[in-house]
């Protein structure tokens, strides 16, 4: 499909998982509109309404990497991970309530998150390159969304979708990289005090670093690199547990301290903006 016949079904998907997003009805699978395993179709369905975003207002604050686990991958038939773009509005401070309704479907995941102190411009960034433009490191909980209705999702559907983002939560306490091996960390995840999921650093492309080194080159490549403010959520460490409302959910990693959320229940006024 040339770029001429992808234009229409790309700005009907875009506009299908807005109205989603809007009203808190899920919509049918994006594959149904568009070729199946075409990725760059979806990028361009993510990348319409991230500019739909932007012009109404919101504020880009860095991105989102999925898709980092080999098994989801195999599940998905792809060999590498995704991309989302976070917005300021998405970021949920520790000790506010994420209030009914808020989200479709969510599920939650434990992650390393790195913020820039410095751009990333190079196309071929080294290890040294990312440890010198990292700030610090945060514990972060994604709370992971898809408007595609019952979470039936391809690899097509997550991309258009904006690699399934939600919300996230950045614990308060930065980390220098020097003070910490990310690939070493262990991740422990608590519903309601309940473990519900366990990591590693490792799992994540076998060191979160290496899934930012991906992400850095790809948006070069793009044209959108990383810039000196950039939040960047490095993927989980861990399998996805389901959120449901009156759950609390709080995050342990190994080095970065704790992240916790909580989502009100619908007896609750919850605080959520």
């Amino acid at each position: 499909m040339n770029a001429h016949e992808s234009a229409e079904p790309v700005a009907e998907m875009a506009a299908v998982l807005d109205e989603a997003a809007r009203t808190g009805v899920p919509c049918p699978p994006a594959r149904h509109r568009l070729p199946e395993a075409d990725i760059e179709a979806a990028y361009a369905v993510q990348r319409l309404n991230v500019e739909r975003g932007i012009a109404a207002g919101r504020r880009l604050a860095g991105r989102k990497i999925g898709l980092t686990s080999p098994a989801v991958q195999r599940q998905l038939g792809v060999d590498q991970p995704d991309f989302g773009a976070l917005f300021a509005d998405m970021a949920v401070p520790e000790g506010q309530q994420i209030a009914p309704g808020r989200l479709l479907q969510p599920k939650i995941e434990a992650e390393v998150a790195l913020v820039l102190g410095a751009d990333l411009p190079h196309r071929d960034p080294t290890v040294a390159d990312l440890l010198r433009a990292t700030a610090f490191a945060l514990p972060a909980l994604e709370i992971v969304d898809s408007r595609i209705a019952d979470w039936d999702i391809s690899i097509v559907d997550t991309v258009a979708d904006n690699a399934s983002c939600g919300l996230f939560v950045l614990g308060g306490t930065p980390v220098p990289l020097d003070r910490v091996d990310l690939r070493d960390v262990r991740m422990t995840l608590t519903r309601n005090g309940e473990t519900v999921s366990r990591g590693t650093g490792a799992d994540c492309l076998g060191s979160p670093l290496t899934a930012a080194l991906w992400l850095a080159s790809t948006l070069v490549g793009l044209g959108e690199p990383l810039r000196a403010g950039d939040i960047v959520l490095t993927g989980a460490l861990g399998p996805m547990a389901v959120a449901a409302e009156g759950d609390e959910f709080t995050a342990h990693i190994e080095g970065l301290g704790t992240v916790t959320t909580a989502f009100a229940a619908s007896a609750t006024e919850g605080t959520g903006a």
